[in-house]
């Protein structure tokens, strides 16, 4: 199993759009295949304005595969343009699961 997170700090005043954005592109990744994970929102850390999706996978290869037909679809393109202008920065780490 493998853990992606996918880390998005925010510009300064827009996390309230950010975050009313960010549960929309959940709900729209599900059609995807991104179903079992949680996000998350910053309360005590370096980087404030942060929000965390995280996403278990089987393999690498479920998760590439799922994001293919993800960023192939129009839907979460027009999505991805709206929720760009209000990131700062961003980063993946993709991590193997410990049992």
């Amino acid at each position: 199993m493998i853990l992606v997170r996918d880390i998005f700090h925010l510009k300064f005043g827009k996390a309230k759009d950010a975050k009313i954005l960010f549960k929309e592109g959940i709900e729209l990744t599900k059609k995807y295949g991104f179903e079992k994970g949680r996000s998350f929102t910053d309360l005590v850390t370096n980087h404030s304005y942060t929000l965390i999706k995280e996403s278990e996978w089987e393999s690498l290869s479920a998760w590439e595969n799922s994001m293919k037909n993800a960023l192939g679809a129009e839907e979460r393109r027009s999505w991805y343009e709206k929720f760009i202008p209000l990131v700062e920065s961003a980063s993946r780490e993709i991590l193997n699961i410990l049992d």
